[in-house]
């Protein structure tokens, strides 16, 4: 059996500069969201910022079918040609899956064309995530709706192109409400945002946010179809010779 290919990225600066983020995540959150969504059908490898090229390399990168991005902190220490890079391989077929402040990466915002901005409070209050498209994958084995004891608030308007498919909307204690689970499509590659996880609560621990997560890997992994061809094109077949206009034409 082949195996999807996961690679989970964090910027890890929280984990590592704030001691109660560290006691939730000590081993950092692409830690959490490795080990949480592991299993038979996955392979999952980590990467963070301070590695060698962000630990996105070439290589890195080809043996990904699945990206998993997580930042908040530290959009603006990712290096433009590493987005270049990622933007690319989304363009050639790879799997992106953007959580939470990752609305704001550098990645995220360049495949949308938008600000990607919203608004926000972090109060620790309940937020209720609506399953309003029972039917796609990534809703997969989720019921009608699941709770988050404590989570950051976003709000509405979300700067965001439409979406190919909403497939949650959050309710918050406060009372706003959020688009939180967003499908895309760009070039051949799928994109999937899904809201939950501020760093400070333990969110990523969660079986229902695990689950989503794990089913999105798999409705994002490349389909092997035919692959597009740009650019001058030979025809093929012969094209007949066609008269010149400019002639004179014979009389009749």
């Amino acid at each position: 059996m082949i195996k999807t290919r996961v690679t989970v990225w964090n910027e890890y600066l929280h984990e590592r500069e704030d001691e109660n983020i560290a006691k939730i995540y000590p081993e950092g959150i692409h830690t959490a969201i490795a080990k949480g969504i592991e299993n038979d059908d996955f392979t999952v490898r980590t990467a963070t910022m301070d590695q060698f090229e962000h630990g996105l390399t070439e290589e890195v990168l080809k043996e990904t079918d699945v990206l998993i991005w997580w930042g908040h902190k530290g959009h603006d220490q990712v290096t433009d040609d590493i987005v270049a890079r990622v933007h690319q391989r989304v363009l050639q077929g790879m799997g992106l899956i953007v959580l939470h402040s990752g609305h704001f990466s550098k990645i995220f915002k360049r495949l949308m064309g938008t600000s990607c901005d919203l608004r926000w409070r972090e109060a620790g209050e309940k937020e209720r995530l609506w399953v309003v498209d029972p039917a796609h994958p990534i809703a997969e084995n989720i019921g009608l709706f699941f709770e988050l004891e404590e989570e950051e608030m976003y709000g509405e308007h979300f700067d965001i192109p439409q979406p190919d498919d909403l497939v949650f909307v959050s309710w918050f204690e406060g009372g706003e409400v959020f688009r939180s689970g967003c499908t895309y499509h760009r070039g051949q590659g799928k994109i999937f945002y899904f809201r939950p996880g501020h760093e400070a609560y333990p969110t990523y621990y969660n079986e229902q946010v695990l689950r989503v997560i794990s089913n999105a890997v798999r409705w994002a992994v490349p389909k092997h179809g035919a692959m597009p061809i740009y650019g001058f094109n030979e025809p093929l077949e012969p094209i007949k010779p066609k008269q010149d206009h400019g002639e004179e034409q014979p009389q009749g």
